[in-house]
């Protein structure tokens, strides 16, 4: 967007400097062409400063918002990642005992290992059954959430160029002159070029 607003502030720049040429002021149909061109270069630049307006309100601000929901995901990720640590540890500390003799002592080191236990797996499985459940519709739901961006971002596109096409348009029904082939612009800019060339200010040394 902001190649698009920096270009059409060139072009209207470039209008405005053209205008101020003194060689507007010496040459009427010149004065009249710069007019067209700066009053197109305007006209295009105030529809796209509206183009960039809408794709921030319609695509730029939707994406932050979406993206302001990543760290309570990835913060429901971690402490489910905590959760499963944990249980692993306490765990592997049942087993422990469970390989051990079985004498009184361990029994009873055994029976508190796995009470321990059980809150931490209950916890665990419980995020984790969370995170099944959601991730997937988080995922699913992001194509819903984007459609509408997507489809303001066609259709920006679609006016946008359509009039860009209307305005340049317009700009070359004013400066056009009927009857002419680009073949035949481009042999007269050749032969008032070499006017210029002939001139001895400019002739090489």
């Amino acid at each position: 967007m902001e190649n698009f607003s920096t270009m059409s502030k060139s072009a209207v720049k470039i209008s405005l400097d053209l205008l101020s040429n003194p060689l507007c002021e010496q040459d009427q149909d010149l004065l009249s062409m710069v007019t067209a061109l700066d009053t197109a270069m305007k006209r295009m630049d105030a529809f796209n400063q509206e183009k960039v307006n809408q794709i921030q309100k319609t695509v730029i601000e939707p994406l932050k918002k979406f993206g302001s929901v990543f760290p309570s995901l990835n913060m429901a990720v971690k402490r489910r990642e905590q959760a499963l640590q944990d249980y692993r540890r306490l765990q592997a500390k049942v087993e422990k005992y469970e390989e051990k003799e079985k004498t009184g002592p361990v029994l009873a080191k055994l029976h508190q290992a796995r009470e321990e236990l059980r809150p931490v797996r209950e916890d665990f499985e419980a995020k984790n059954r969370q995170l099944l459940e959601e991730m997937p519709r988080f995922y699913g739901s992001r194509l819903d959430y984007f459609q509408p961006s997507f489809e303001s971002l066609i259709r920006a596109q679609v006016v946008y160029y359509s009039e860009m096409h209307k305005i340049f348009g317009d700009l070359t029904q004013q400066l056009d002159q009927p009857g002419h082939s680009d073949e035949q612009r481009e042999q007269e800019n050749e032969a008032k070029l070499s006017e210029l060339r002939a001139l001895s200010i400019v002739a090489d040394d």
